[in-house]
């Protein structure tokens, strides 16, 4: 697999995660359930998921192809 590929394969699996997690956030909204304990897990679970998943986004190194700074 190339590094692309590999890149690919592992945003798609922190994107399931967070895809499930939110899922569960909306499932509980729509049963009007907005604290408790599975309030608060599921909000840490969408939460830390979104984190990791943006996390690993921004760190991705690309080649420098340029400046592509925006000029006023």
């Amino acid at each position: 697999m190339t590094t692309t590929d590999d890149f690919r394969a592992h945003a798609q699996e922190l994107k399931a995660d967070l895809d499930a997690a939110t899922s569960e956030m909306m499932k509980l909204i729509s049963e009007h359930q907005f604290s408790g304990a599975e309030w608060e897990r599921v909000s840490l679970w969408q939460h830390e998921a979104y984190e990791r998943w943006t996390t690993y986004l921004n760190e991705r190194s690309y080649p420098d192809r340029g400046d592509h700074s925006v000029s006023p």
